[in-house]
């Protein structure tokens, strides 16, 4: 017999087969790898059970509001001969002491957090003079303000460790709640974070014709709302797994302050409300569901008053509202769960599904009678797009503004002093954006088709836009013009920004065209890194 046929032979009470063998080795391995799966399926499902039901966050009714609110102090300035009303502000580091005996490193303006309220007329001319104690470059944007390229603070206005840089310019704008903040090419979200922030007012003569409460601090209260996560003594930063939108954080602060409450005197009290968390959205409202009246939006009044309930702010927005108190209650400014993100998915993971209490109103026994807000506020300064001389179109993804990324030497509009436009901004990406516009104030004239709500009736240069959503803007470009010094638009979830979702225009005569951006050392008064030359055709271009 052969060696072969010797082998294929089984005798009785032998192995079996080799073909049975290997059926047998095939079926345990089956066993053993269906077992793997449903060992890594069960351990996946579990893990996503445990992210899902950990990324939402509810602060209410946790915690005492026994914090009493600090109010931004109004800054010191001085006048000059020729009427120029002249801050000066300092960046530095420093530490603060958010929660009792832990001290935290910050960042401010002026101090170790935040900074000073400032506060100029129309008509007035003003100057700031910014000075960098930091170790590294930043810059100051003045967010809703009307003002020169040179002038906007934006990342091409870089002022490096020690350099100090002063930017002048007239208010030319009505009265309105403007903010700034930091605006350095991809590091804007860690230096606002950090806690450089603070309000600009503007006040006109219309405004203080107007029986509004405006007493600041006392029934005219500064409300800067940012979200915050403490990593033992430190100011976390981290994004948690699938927040694509940036970082959240766990709890709230208003002015700095955690669990705050403010004791008010008067019935009716004016809430200047400012988002300036860098990618969390809040819808403002009160648990009883009592109705306030929006007086206004991020770039002034409103033509009149508007009765609601909620007001939805994504980061960078501002919004005024006049709510009445009765004697001697508390009541809870609270922001609620939100259901316009697009999905369950980015409701849960981009936190619209959170909810947090945020500031405690407590009334006193005995209010000053307050009278309700006008009928008529003020006509806003907008156009209405019907007199627009171009369209230009701009989708929000991740990878950028029409499929193009932030790039610091690339001109990607160019726009005609003295001319309005119509912007169409769509959001095709599955996530939330938003999208702000330096230099102007524009008119939301359509939301996917229909008239805007009352609450972005008003002036704008901030608006959120939520996946799938299609918005068209009508803005007006009244110059200076200036081909070389470009204004900055872009997704003000200030990770978006980091990440390229900005572009850049310039505003030009008729008939001139764009120059070469100067890069990052191109101005007077301040210092950085050289930038990039070059330019292209960009964003919306038709």
């Amino acid at each position: 017999m052969s060696r072969h046929a010797s082998r294929s032979a089984a005798p009785d009470g032998g192995s079996p087969p080799r073909g049975t063998r290997r059926a047998f080795r095939w079926k345990r391995l089956a066993v053993v790898l269906g077992s793997l799966v449903t060992a890594v399926a069960v351990a996946v499902g579990g893990l996503f059970a445990w992210l899902w039901t950990d990324a939402k966050v509810s602060t209410v009714g946790k915690a005492p509001f026994d914090n009493a609110l600090a109010i931004p102090p109004l800054a010191e300035s001085t006048v000059e001969k020729d009427g120029t009303r002249v801050f000066d502000l300092r960046m530095r580091a420093g530490e603060t002491e958010f929660q009792d005996g832990v001290r935290t490193p910050t960042w401010g303006f002026n101090g170790s957090y935040l900074g000073p309220t400032l506060r100029a007329q129309r008509g007035e001319k003003v100057r700031v003079r910014i000075s960098n104690g930091l170790r590294e470059a930043s810059s100051v944007h003045w967010h809703g303000m009307h003002l020169p390229a040179r002038m906007d603070g934006g990342p091409h206005q870089t002022i490096g460790p020690g350099s100090t840089w002063a930017p002048h310019w007239t208010v030319d704008q009505p009265a309105a709640t403007l903010w700034y903040h930091p605006h350095p090419h991809g590091r804007t979200e860690a230096h606002v974070r950090r806690g450089l922030a603070g309000l600009f007012l503007l006040d006109d003569e219309k405004s203080a014709r107007l029986p509004l409460p405006k007493r600041y601090g006392v029934d005219d209260l500064p409300v800067v709302v940012q979200d915050v996560r403490f990593d033992g003594s430190r100011l976390a930063g981290d994004r948690k797994l699938m927040q694509n939108v940036g970082f959240l954080g766990d709890r709230t602060m208003v002015n700095g302050t955690l669990r705050p409450h403010r004791r008010v005197h008067d019935e009716l009290i004016r809430l200047r409300l400012l988002n300036a968390s860098t990618a969390r959205t809040y819808a403002f409202g009160f648990p009883d569901d009592r109705d306030f009246s929006l007086v206004g939006t991020d770039g002034g009044l409103l033509e009149r008053p508007a009765v609601m309930d909620r007001v939805q702010l994504s980061p960078g927005e501002r919004a005024e509202i006049v709510v009445r108190v009765r004697a001697g209650e508390r009541v809870m400014l609270r922001s609620f769960p939100q259901g316009n993100y697009g999905d369950a998915w980015q409701e849960r993971f981009g936190g619209g599904d959170d909810s947090f209490d945020v500031l405690e109103l407590r009334a006193a026994e005995r209010l000053r009678p307050s009278p309700g807000p006008p009928a008529e506020l003020a006509e806003p300064e907008l156009p209405s797009g019907e007199e627009a001389v171009r369209g230009r179109h701009f989708d929000l993804k991740r990878s950028g503004i029409n499929g193009r990324s932030m790039d610091m030497g690339r001109i990607d509009g160019t726009v005609t002093r003295g001319t309005t436009e119509v912007w169409t901004i769509r959001n095709t990406n599955g996530m939330p954006h938003n999208f702000h516009v330096h230099d102007v104030q524009f008119r939301v004239v359509e939301v996917d088709g229909s008239a805007p709500p009352p609450a972005l009736r008003g002036p704008k240069d901030t608006v959120f836009v939520p996946h799938g959503t299609t918005m068209k803007l009508a803005l007006r470009f009244t110059g200076p013009a200036d081909p070389d010094t470009p204004y900055m638009y872009h997704c003000h979830l200030l990770y978006h920004e980091d990440e390229g979702i900005m572009g850049q225009f310039v505003v030009v005569e008729k008939g001139q065209s764009a120059g070469t951006p100067p890069g990052h050392a191109g101005h007077a008064g301040h210092t950085g890194p050289a930038g990039h030359a070059g330019q292209g055709r960009g964003h919306g271009d038709d």
